[in-house]
């Protein structure tokens, strides 16, 4: 999981660079976020809504409508019945793109996606502790942003598909927060 956040904040350094070179600024901004975390398809067979809380740093370059978000999750979903949870902490580099509206607008759509990885850790409350799963996934989806004075409100909602043999682990959080920084 080091490895794996180490290797998105060079891909972030490198992107920032690398866009840095073609304009001379590139807006970066901070986030923090929360919000209700369902599971879907198979899985919430097994599992209850949950929360999770998220951190993101996002660049994107002044006259771009295309970005890039680095983020991290904690979320925690409750067994259905037997008690206990899963905790999941992921990691994803994301591309954002932004429509294109005009400068007076303040309410802002965008797409997200991308890919990451995923430590699935269940805890249950009696019994024999399994072993936490790191897996790869992606995830995809949509949102705006509601900017004012110096920071932005942010809401939106992605699926994630975590790859498992047999049967993929997919939820849905459903995020608002705020950031601050960039332009």
């Amino acid at each position: 999981m080091t490895g794996l956040l180490k290797g998105l904040a060079v891909l972030g350094v490198c992107t920032l660079t690398a866009t840095g070179a073609a304009n001379a600024q590139v807006p970066v901004s901070f986030g923090l976020g929360g919000g209700v975390t369902i599971p879907t398809g198979s899985t919430s067979d097994f599992l209850k809504t949950g929360w999770h809380g998220m951190a993101l740093v996002r660049f994107m370059p002044a006259n771009l409508p295309i970005g890039f978000q680095i983020d991290g999750m904690y979320q925690e979903l409750k067994f259905d019945p037997s008690g206990g949870k899963d905790q999941i902490i992921n990691g994803t580099g994301n591309v954002v793109f932004s429509f294109p509206v005009s400068e007076e607008t303040r309410f802002r759509p965008y797409l997200i996606g991308g890919g990451g990885v995923y430590n699935i850790n269940p805890k249950p409350e009696a019994g024999i502790d399994p072993d936490s799963e790191t897996k790869f996934g992606f995830n995809a989806g949509a949102g705006f942003d509601v900017g004012f004075g110096g920071g932005t409100f942010f809401a939106e909602g992605r699926f994630h598909n975590v790859f498992f043999e047999g049967t993929d682990f997919k939820f849905i959080p459903i995020t608002v927060g705020f950031r601050f920084g960039g332009s």
